[in-house]
Protein backbone atom coordinates (compact mmCIF):
# COMPACT_ATOMS: atom_id res chain seq x y z
CA UNK A 1 0.00 0.00 0.00
CA UNK A 2 1.41 3.39 -0.92
CA UNK A 3 0.42 6.99 -1.38
CA UNK A 4 0.25 8.36 -4.87
CA UNK A 5 3.08 10.60 -6.05
CA UNK A 6 0.83 13.62 -6.39
CA UNK A 7 0.13 13.62 -2.65
CA UNK A 8 1.98 16.54 -1.09
CA UNK A 9 0.46 16.38 2.39
CA UNK A 10 2.84 14.66 4.81
CA UNK A 11 0.96 15.38 8.03
CA UNK A 12 -2.46 16.33 9.31
CA UNK A 13 -3.41 18.90 11.95
CA UNK A 14 -5.82 17.66 14.60
CA UNK A 15 -7.82 20.59 15.93
CA UNK A 16 -9.25 18.65 18.86
CA UNK A 17 -9.86 20.90 21.84
CA UNK A 18 -8.26 24.21 20.88
CA UNK A 19 -9.92 26.49 23.41
CA UNK A 20 -8.47 28.51 26.26
CA UNK A 21 -5.28 27.30 27.94
CA UNK A 22 -7.01 26.85 31.31
CA UNK A 23 -9.69 24.66 29.76
CA UNK A 24 -7.09 22.53 27.99
CA UNK A 25 -5.23 22.00 31.27
CA UNK A 26 -8.49 20.88 32.85
CA UNK A 27 -9.11 18.45 29.98
CA UNK A 28 -5.52 17.20 30.22
CA UNK A 29 -5.82 16.16 33.87
CA UNK A 30 -9.38 14.87 33.43
CA UNK A 31 -8.63 12.70 30.40
CA UNK A 32 -5.33 11.54 31.93
CA UNK A 33 -7.17 10.29 35.02
CA UNK A 34 -9.87 8.65 32.90
CA UNK A 35 -7.33 6.92 30.66
CA UNK A 36 -5.28 5.72 33.64
CA UNK A 37 -8.43 4.35 35.28
CA UNK A 38 -9.41 2.69 31.98
CA UNK A 39 -6.08 0.90 31.62
CA UNK A 40 -5.83 -0.13 35.27
CA UNK A 41 -9.49 -1.16 35.50
CA UNK A 42 -9.44 -3.32 32.39
CA UNK A 43 -6.10 -4.88 33.33
CA UNK A 44 -7.55 -5.66 36.76
CA UNK A 45 -10.51 -7.43 35.14
CA UNK A 46 -8.24 -9.42 32.79
CA UNK A 47 -5.92 -10.48 35.63
CA UNK A 48 -8.82 -11.37 37.93
CA UNK A 49 -10.56 -13.47 35.28
CA UNK A 50 -7.30 -15.22 34.36
CA UNK A 51 -6.02 -15.93 37.87
CA UNK A 52 -9.25 -16.83 39.70
CA UNK A 53 -10.53 -20.34 39.09
CA UNK A 54 -14.02 -19.29 40.23
CA UNK A 55 -14.29 -16.99 37.21
CA UNK A 56 -13.37 -19.57 34.59
CA UNK A 57 -16.81 -19.47 33.00
CA UNK A 58 -17.90 -18.39 29.49
CA UNK A 59 -19.29 -15.03 30.64
CA UNK A 60 -16.08 -13.97 32.37
CA UNK A 61 -13.95 -15.33 29.54
CA UNK A 62 -15.79 -13.05 27.11
CA UNK A 63 -15.64 -10.20 29.62
CA UNK A 64 -11.85 -10.52 29.82
CA UNK A 65 -11.61 -10.30 26.04
CA UNK A 66 -13.93 -7.28 26.04
CA UNK A 67 -11.67 -5.57 28.58
CA UNK A 68 -8.66 -6.15 26.34
CA UNK A 69 -10.43 -4.67 23.31
CA UNK A 70 -11.65 -1.67 25.32
CA UNK A 71 -8.13 -0.97 26.54
CA UNK A 72 -6.71 -1.24 23.01
CA UNK A 73 -9.48 0.94 21.55
CA UNK A 74 -8.78 3.70 24.06
CA UNK A 75 -5.00 3.46 23.61
CA UNK A 76 -5.21 4.02 19.86
CA UNK A 77 -6.34 7.64 20.24
CA UNK A 78 -6.36 8.85 23.85
CA UNK A 79 -2.58 9.25 24.56
CA UNK A 80 -2.13 11.28 21.35
CA UNK A 81 -5.15 13.41 22.23
CA UNK A 82 -3.90 14.03 25.78
CA UNK A 83 -0.44 15.02 24.55
CA UNK A 84 -2.02 17.41 22.03
CA UNK A 85 -3.74 19.32 24.81
CA UNK A 86 -0.37 20.68 25.98
CA UNK A 87 0.96 21.69 22.55
CA UNK A 88 -0.07 24.29 20.02
CA UNK A 89 1.13 22.19 17.08
CA UNK A 90 -1.26 19.21 17.09
CA UNK A 91 0.11 17.34 14.10
CA UNK A 92 0.14 13.69 13.14
CA UNK A 93 2.01 12.12 10.23
CA UNK A 94 -0.04 10.81 7.35
CA UNK A 95 0.98 7.24 8.19
CA UNK A 96 0.22 7.83 11.85
CA UNK A 97 -3.22 8.98 10.74
CA UNK A 98 -3.68 5.86 8.64
CA UNK A 99 -2.59 3.71 11.60
CA UNK A 100 -5.15 5.38 13.86
CA UNK A 101 -7.97 4.71 11.42
CA UNK A 102 -6.82 1.12 10.83
CA UNK A 103 -6.67 0.16 14.50
CA UNK A 104 -9.79 2.13 15.46
CA UNK A 105 -11.92 0.11 13.04
CA UNK A 106 -9.98 -3.09 13.75
CA UNK A 107 -10.68 -3.05 17.48
CA UNK A 108 -14.11 -1.45 17.00
CA UNK A 109 -15.28 -4.12 14.57
CA UNK A 110 -13.92 -6.86 16.83
CA UNK A 111 -15.73 -5.40 19.85
CA UNK A 112 -19.04 -5.20 17.98
CA UNK A 113 -18.81 -8.89 17.17
CA UNK A 114 -17.76 -9.80 20.70
CA UNK A 115 -20.75 -7.95 22.16
CA UNK A 116 -23.03 -10.09 19.99
CA UNK A 117 -21.25 -13.19 21.33
CA UNK A 118 -21.85 -11.93 24.89
CA UNK A 119 -25.54 -11.45 24.10
CA UNK A 120 -25.71 -15.05 22.82
CA UNK A 121 -24.00 -16.20 26.01
CA UNK A 122 -26.65 -14.44 28.12
CA UNK A 123 -29.43 -15.92 25.97
CA UNK A 124 -28.19 -19.48 26.54
CA UNK A 125 -27.56 -18.85 30.25
CA UNK A 126 -31.04 -17.43 30.89
CA UNK A 127 -33.22 -19.26 28.38
CA UNK A 128 -31.38 -22.61 28.13
CA UNK A 129 -29.71 -22.99 31.55
CA UNK A 130 -29.63 -26.81 31.50
CA UNK A 131 -27.71 -26.82 28.21
CA UNK A 132 -25.44 -23.88 29.07
CA UNK A 133 -22.21 -25.80 29.68
CA UNK A 134 -22.76 -27.99 26.65
CA UNK A 135 -23.52 -25.15 24.24
CA UNK A 136 -20.95 -22.65 25.53
CA UNK A 137 -18.00 -24.98 25.13
CA UNK A 138 -14.36 -23.90 25.04
CA UNK A 139 -14.32 -24.58 21.32
CA UNK A 140 -17.26 -22.24 20.71
CA UNK A 141 -15.78 -19.53 22.93
CA UNK A 142 -12.45 -19.67 21.12
CA UNK A 143 -14.37 -19.56 17.85
CA UNK A 144 -16.20 -16.41 18.99
CA UNK A 145 -12.92 -14.67 19.82
CA UNK A 146 -11.25 -15.69 16.55
CA UNK A 147 -14.35 -14.63 14.61
CA UNK A 148 -14.42 -11.22 16.31
CA UNK A 149 -10.78 -10.50 15.44
CA UNK A 150 -11.31 -11.76 11.89
CA UNK A 151 -14.36 -9.56 11.33
CA UNK A 152 -12.52 -6.59 12.80
CA UNK A 153 -9.61 -7.12 10.40
CA UNK A 154 -11.84 -7.61 7.34
CA UNK A 155 -13.91 -4.58 8.32
CA UNK A 156 -10.94 -2.23 8.60
CA UNK A 157 -9.06 -3.59 5.58
CA UNK A 158 -12.12 -3.22 3.34
CA UNK A 159 -11.94 0.54 3.97
CA UNK A 160 -8.22 1.12 4.34
CA UNK A 161 -7.30 -0.42 0.98
CA UNK A 162 -9.37 2.33 -0.64
CA UNK A 163 -8.36 5.21 1.61
CA UNK A 164 -4.61 4.65 1.85
CA UNK A 165 -4.12 5.48 -1.83
CA UNK A 166 -6.16 8.68 -1.82
CA UNK A 167 -4.22 11.78 -2.96
CA UNK A 168 -3.96 14.50 -0.29
CA UNK A 169 -2.73 17.86 -1.53
CA UNK A 170 -4.30 20.21 1.03
CA UNK A 171 -6.04 21.31 3.16
CA UNK A 172 -4.83 19.05 5.97
CA UNK A 173 -6.90 20.12 9.00
CA UNK A 174 -8.98 17.41 10.73
CA UNK A 175 -11.63 18.90 13.00
CA UNK A 176 -11.52 16.13 15.58
CA UNK A 177 -9.39 14.68 18.38
CA UNK A 178 -8.10 11.89 16.12
CA UNK A 179 -8.04 10.91 12.46
CA UNK A 180 -11.54 9.74 11.61
CA UNK A 181 -12.61 8.18 8.33
CA UNK A 182 -15.36 10.60 7.25
CA UNK A 183 -13.25 13.69 8.01
CA UNK A 184 -10.04 12.42 6.40
CA UNK A 185 -11.90 11.31 3.26
CA UNK A 186 -13.19 14.87 2.78
CA UNK A 187 -9.60 16.16 2.58
CA UNK A 188 -8.75 14.10 -0.50
CA UNK A 189 -8.10 15.94 -3.77
CA UNK A 190 -10.69 13.90 -5.65
CA UNK A 191 -14.45 13.52 -5.47
CA UNK A 192 -15.25 11.10 -2.66
CA UNK A 193 -19.03 10.83 -2.82
CA UNK A 194 -18.93 7.13 -3.73
CA UNK A 195 -16.34 6.43 -1.04
CA UNK A 196 -18.45 8.20 1.58
CA UNK A 197 -21.40 6.04 0.59
CA UNK A 198 -19.18 3.01 1.10
CA UNK A 199 -18.29 4.25 4.60
CA UNK A 200 -22.01 4.47 5.38
CA UNK A 201 -22.56 0.94 4.08
CA UNK A 202 -19.51 -0.45 5.87
CA UNK A 203 -19.11 1.35 9.20
CA UNK A 204 -22.48 3.03 9.67
CA UNK A 205 -24.64 0.14 8.53
CA UNK A 206 -22.51 -2.40 10.42
CA UNK A 207 -22.92 -0.41 13.64
CA UNK A 208 -26.65 0.01 13.13
CA UNK A 209 -27.31 -3.64 12.25
CA UNK A 210 -25.25 -4.94 15.18
CA UNK A 211 -27.05 -2.57 17.53
CA UNK A 212 -30.48 -3.68 16.32
CA UNK A 213 -29.51 -7.36 16.54
CA UNK A 214 -28.36 -6.88 20.12
CA UNK A 215 -31.53 -5.06 21.13
CA UNK A 216 -33.64 -7.77 19.49
CA UNK A 217 -31.69 -10.51 21.28
CA UNK A 218 -32.20 -8.82 24.65
CA UNK A 219 -35.90 -8.37 23.90
CA UNK A 220 -36.22 -12.08 23.05
CA UNK A 221 -34.52 -12.98 26.33
CA UNK A 222 -36.80 -10.74 28.38
CA UNK A 223 -39.97 -11.96 26.65
CA UNK A 224 -38.92 -15.59 27.13
CA UNK A 225 -38.24 -15.05 30.83
CA UNK A 226 -41.45 -13.03 31.31
CA UNK A 227 -43.53 -15.89 29.94
CA UNK A 228 -42.02 -18.18 32.56
CA UNK A 229 -42.33 -15.98 35.66
CA UNK A 230 -42.39 -12.35 36.71
CA UNK A 231 -39.70 -13.00 39.33
CA UNK A 232 -37.39 -14.30 36.64
CA UNK A 233 -38.00 -11.16 34.62
CA UNK A 234 -36.64 -8.89 37.36
CA UNK A 235 -33.58 -11.10 37.73
CA UNK A 236 -33.01 -11.10 33.97
CA UNK A 237 -33.35 -7.32 33.87
CA UNK A 238 -30.75 -7.02 36.60
CA UNK A 239 -28.38 -9.31 34.69
CA UNK A 240 -28.92 -7.70 31.28
CA UNK A 241 -28.99 -4.06 32.37
CA UNK A 242 -25.19 -3.84 32.42
CA UNK A 243 -24.98 -5.32 28.92
CA UNK A 244 -27.67 -2.96 27.61
CA UNK A 245 -25.88 0.08 29.07
CA UNK A 246 -22.54 -0.91 27.52
CA UNK A 247 -24.13 -1.65 24.14
CA UNK A 248 -26.12 1.60 24.00
CA UNK A 249 -23.21 3.80 25.03
CA UNK A 250 -20.84 2.08 22.59
CA UNK A 251 -23.07 1.93 19.52
CA UNK A 252 -24.95 5.22 19.95
CA UNK A 253 -22.03 7.54 19.10
CA UNK A 254 -20.78 5.17 16.37
CA UNK A 255 -24.13 5.27 14.59
CA UNK A 256 -24.32 9.07 14.75
CA UNK A 257 -20.75 9.52 13.45
CA UNK A 258 -20.58 6.86 10.74
CA UNK A 259 -24.15 6.64 9.51
CA UNK A 260 -24.19 10.31 8.51
CA UNK A 261 -20.56 11.14 7.59
CA UNK A 262 -21.34 13.80 4.96
CA UNK A 263 -21.91 16.72 7.30
CA UNK A 264 -19.86 17.39 10.40
CA UNK A 265 -21.63 18.81 13.41
CA UNK A 266 -20.65 20.66 16.56
CA UNK A 267 -20.94 17.62 18.82
CA UNK A 268 -18.60 15.36 16.84
CA UNK A 269 -15.70 15.95 19.24
CA UNK A 270 -17.90 15.15 22.23
CA UNK A 271 -19.16 11.91 20.65
CA UNK A 272 -15.62 10.93 19.68
CA UNK A 273 -14.43 11.47 23.25
CA UNK A 274 -17.40 9.49 24.51
CA UNK A 275 -16.76 6.24 22.64
CA UNK A 276 -12.94 6.37 22.69
CA UNK A 277 -12.34 7.73 26.21
CA UNK A 278 -15.48 7.38 28.33
CA UNK A 279 -17.03 4.12 27.12
CA UNK A 280 -13.89 1.96 27.63
CA UNK A 281 -13.92 3.07 31.28
CA UNK A 282 -17.57 2.08 31.73
CA UNK A 283 -16.76 -1.60 31.14
CA UNK A 284 -14.73 -2.07 34.37
CA UNK A 285 -17.04 0.25 36.32
CA UNK A 286 -20.29 -1.46 35.29
CA UNK A 287 -19.06 -5.03 35.46
CA UNK A 288 -17.27 -4.63 38.81
CA UNK A 289 -19.70 -2.40 40.70
CA UNK A 290 -22.71 -4.47 39.62
CA UNK A 291 -21.13 -7.91 39.94
CA UNK A 292 -20.79 -9.18 43.50
CA UNK A 293 -18.87 -12.28 42.41
CA UNK A 294 -16.28 -10.13 40.64
CA UNK A 295 -15.99 -7.82 43.65
CA UNK A 296 -15.56 -10.74 46.04
CA UNK A 297 -12.86 -12.31 43.87
CA UNK A 298 -10.98 -9.01 43.60
CA UNK A 299 -11.06 -8.60 47.39
CA UNK A 300 -9.66 -12.12 47.84
CA UNK A 301 -6.87 -11.46 45.34
CA UNK A 302 -6.05 -8.16 47.04
CA UNK A 303 -5.95 -9.89 50.45
CA UNK A 304 -3.62 -12.59 49.09
CA UNK A 305 -1.38 -9.96 47.48
CA UNK A 306 -1.15 -7.94 50.71
CA UNK A 307 -0.50 -11.06 52.75
CA UNK A 308 2.30 -12.23 50.42
CA UNK A 309 4.03 -8.83 50.52
CA UNK A 310 3.90 -8.71 54.33
CA UNK A 311 5.39 -12.16 54.61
Amino acid sequence: MYLKNESVVTEFILLGFSGRWELRIFFFFTFSLIYSATVLGNILIMVTVTVSSTLHSPMYFLLGNLSFLDMCLSTVTTPKMIAGLLTENKTISIWGCMAQMFFMHFFGGAEMTLLIAMAFDRYVAICKPLNYRTVMSHRLLNGFVILSWTIGFVHTMSQMVLIVNLPFCGPNVVDNIFCDLPLVIKLACIKTYTLELFVIADSGLLSFICFILLLVSYAVILVTVWRRSSEGLSKALSTLSAHIIVVTLFFGPCIFIYAWPFNSFAGSNILSVFYTVITPLLNPIIYTLRNQKMQGTMRKLWFLLVSSTQN
